[in-house]
């Protein structure tokens, strides 16, 4: 790209996000020191995952509101996080950001390391969510993609071609990454939100891109109905079935019991770590 490319580029993003950015995200608000937490950022991609930011929102800031810090997530229970995680869907990024939060607790005294390959060994942490991390809470100028980021350089630079590679699109990112990227982030994230809602789903147009799979009837579903019964306290399968008669129960059980999100005394299912 010439330079002229990428001002006009970098211009276009910037106007829409100073005029309709969303600036009031609790993550991206900063202490009173004037940081950006970095613990903040962690709770904030995991629940991000495949989550819409206003389903995020309320419950961020109740899940911020019963472990302040990695240390009170780190000593906590799993099944006191997989309460508060409920209606999120996809729990295993729960138990992953609790794993991760008793990692840090004990090798890292408890705080968020600021390169990528320690990142990157922490459970439930890709490449993508990592480099993400250390964008937000360090303004380190890292290339990553997700969903939203992929839709702005899909419709400006590859509108009419297909199967566009995450390689093609992070070279273009690299070139037109700013000195503070932080926010140049965070305004390329509101943009694409923006640009989805009026143009479409330009992932489609991604080598990368797989279609969500339909959440009524799924097995996400029925793994949501047998947690959130389960917050409630322990019950048998006889209970079990009663509330969620499918025939895939037993299965989806047995996939919870092992993934470490239940456990089973007895007769009785329960959340695990209660």
């Amino acid at each position: 790209m010439t330079s002229e490319e990428v001002k006009t580029f970098q211009n276009t993003v910037w106007e829409y996000y100073h005029e309709h950015g969303r600036h009031d995200l609790p993550w991206c608000q900063p202490e009173a020191d004037g940081q950006i937490d970095p613990y903040k950022v962690l709770v904030s991609e995991f629940m991000l995952q495949q989550t819409q930011v206003s389903r995020v929102i309320p419950k961020f800031e109740n899940f911020i509101r019963q472990f302040p810090t990695i240390q009170a997530l780190a000593v906590a229970p799993l099944a006191q996080i997989l309460k508060a995680w409920s209606g999120l869907g996809y729990n295993r990024r729960a138990k992953f950001l609790w794993q991760t939060a008793g990692i840090l607790a004990c090798e890292f005294q408890g705080r968020l390391p600021d390169n990528l390959s320690e990142l990157g060994r922490l459970p439930g942490i890709g490449p993508n969510t990592a480099g993400a991390v250390l964008v937000y809470s360090y303004n380190k100028p890292i290339v990553f993609i997700e969903t939203n980021i992929r839709t702005v350089f899909i419709h400006h630079f590859f509108a009419d071609k297909q199967q566009v590679h995450d390689k093609e699109i992070a070279d273009l990112i690299a070139q037109t990454l700013p000195d503070n990227p932080r926010q140049w982030y965070w305004a390329l994230m509101d943009y694409g939100t923006y640009l989805k809602s009026t143009v479409g789903n330009l992932n489609k147009l991604s080598k990368h891109y797989t279609k969500q799979s339909r959440f009524v009837g799924s097995q996400r579903q029925i793994r949501g109905q047998i947690l959130r019964l389960l917050s409630d306290g322990p019950h048998n399968i006889t209970e079990v079935k009663k509330v969620i008669p499918d025939e895939r129960l037993a299965q989806i059980l047995q996939d919870l019991l092992n993934e470490g999100l239940i456990d089973i005394s007895g007769d009785y299912y329960r959340l695990a770590g209660v």
